[in-house]
C-alpha cells in the first residue's frame, strides 16, 4: 500500500472536540480508543457528538472535550498498543528531551487537554467475558504513592455511571506487582510511574478521573454503555438537563483489588475459562503452572481481567475482595 494510502504514524491527526457553554462550570473530559481495539468508547463519544450538533443536547453550563480516538495508530491496526500503551507511562515528555515513542507524542497532545480539565471520563472495554464495571482511585491520603483529595467526588461519578459494580487499588496493586517481579524489593519511582495512566495523571493535577470498563471487547451492548455514562457524568455535573428518575438504582458493589499474578510462561493455563467477576472461594483451584503446580485461591474473592493469552512475564489476573468503602459518604 503506497504512503499516500496509509498515514504515516507520525502524520496522523489527534482529533478532539471541545464544547464551551456561556455559563461556568465544570470541565469534563471524555476520552475513547485508548487502546485500539477498544471501540465502543469511540461509538458512545461520536453519538454525544452528533447530539450536540443537531442540538438533541445542549451544554447548559461548563465545557466539554470529546475525544473520540486517543490512539489513532492503534486504532490503524486495530490492536490494543501502537508502539507500546498509551495508558502508562501517561507523563508529558520532560523538556529538552524528545517523545521516545509515537504513544509518547500522543501524551504530549493529551496531557494539555487534561490540564485544561477537571473531571475525566476514560472508556474501555476488555479481553475476556463479563460486565462493565468502573474502576477508581485511591481513597484521600497524603502518601507517596499517589496522594489525593477528591476521593468523595470520584466516588460520586463512579456511582452514577450505571454499572453494577465498582473497582478500587490499581496503583497499589501495580506497584505491589513491580515489587513482587522485583522479588520483594521497592519499585523506583520511574517504574511506578510507567504505572500511570490517564487517570493518575489527571489526579496529580489536582482533578479526578473514572475509567469506564463497557464491557467485552465485541459486546454490542457496550457502546450503548459508554454513551449512557457520558450523558450520566454530564447529568451529575449538571451540564445537561437531568432527567427525571422513575425508579431509585441500587448502588454497585464495591470491590478492592489486592493481588496480581503474572503467567510465567507459556505453559501456564487456567482450569477453565474466566470470566471477569467470577467468584471464587478459598482454595478454588484458578491456574495450572507449566511444571503441574497448581494455583488456587487464597481467600473468597473474585478473579479480574483475565486474560488467557497474556505473554510470559505479564499480568494473567487479577484478585479482588469485597471492600467496606462506602462511597455514598465523605470519609471521616
Amino acid at each position: 500500500m503506497s504512503d499516500t494510502q496509509q498515514p504515516h504514524p507520525l502524520r496522523d491527526t489527534l482529533r478532539s472536540h471541545t464544547f464551551a457553554s456561556l455559563e461556568p462550570g465544570p470541565r469534563l473530559i471524555v476520552l475513547g480508543g485508548v487502546h485500539g481495539d477498544e471501540v465502543c468508547g469511540t461509538a458512545g463519544i461520536e453519538r454525544t457528538l452528533a447530539e450536540l450538533d443537531s442540538g438533541a443536547l445542549t451544554l447548559l453550563r461548563g465545557r466539554l472535550t470529546l475525544v473520540p480516538v486517543a490512539n489513532p495508530l492503534a486504532r490503524r491496526l486495530m490492536r490494543r498498543e501502537g508502539e507500546r500503551n498509551l495508558n502508562r507511562l501517561f507523563q508529558p515528555t520532560p523538556a529538552g528531551e524528545q517523545p521516545a515513542d509515537y504513544e509518547a507524542r500522543i501524551t504530549d497532545l493529551l496531557c494539555p487537554l487534561l490540564d485544561a480539565h477537571d473531571v475525566l471520563l476514560d472508556l474501555h472495554s476488555f479481553q475476556s467475558a463479563g460486565d462493565a464495571f468502573a474502576m477508581i482511585g485511591p481513597r484521600d491520603n497524603r502518601g507517596t504513592l499517589e496522594p489525593f483529595a477528591r476521593a468523595f467526588e470520584e466516588g460520586q461519578l463512579a456511582l452514577h455511571l450505571g454499572t453494577s459494580r465498582v473497582v478500587e487499588g490499581w496503583l497499589d496493586i501495580y506497584a505491589a506487582g513491580l515489587a513482587q517481579r522485583a522479588g520483594g524489593k521497592p519499585a523506583d519511582d520511574r517504574a511506578i510511574a510507567f504505572g500511570w495512566g490517564t487517570n493518575e495523571y489527571m489526579r496529580s493535577r489536582g482533578g479526578y478521573g473514572v475509567t469506564l470498563e463497557c464491557g467485552q471487547h465485541q459486546d454490542p451492548a457496550a457502546p450503548e454503555v459508554a454513551h449512557r455514562a457520558i450523558l450520566a457524568a454530564l447529568r451529575l455535573l449538571g451540564m445537561i438537563a437531568v432527567e427525571p428518575q422513575t425508579q431509585p438504582q441500587e448502588p454497585p458493589a464495591l470491590l478492592r483489588l489486592v493481588s496480581v499474578t503474572d503467567r510465567d510462561g507459556e505453559g501456564d493455563r487456567f482450569v477453565r475459562e474466566w470470566a471477569t467477576f467470577d467468584p471464587v472461594s478459598r482454595g478454588e483451584p484458578i491456574g495450572l503452572r507449566a511444571d503441574g503446580r497448581v494455583l488456587a485461591a487464597e481467600r473468597d474473592g473474585f478473579i479480574v481481567f483475565p486474560n488467557s493469552t497474556a505473554l510470559p512475564g505479564t499480568e494473567w489476573f487479577y484478585f479482588a475482595v469485597a471492600s467496606e468503602r462506602d462511597l455514598r459518604r465523605p470519609a471521616a
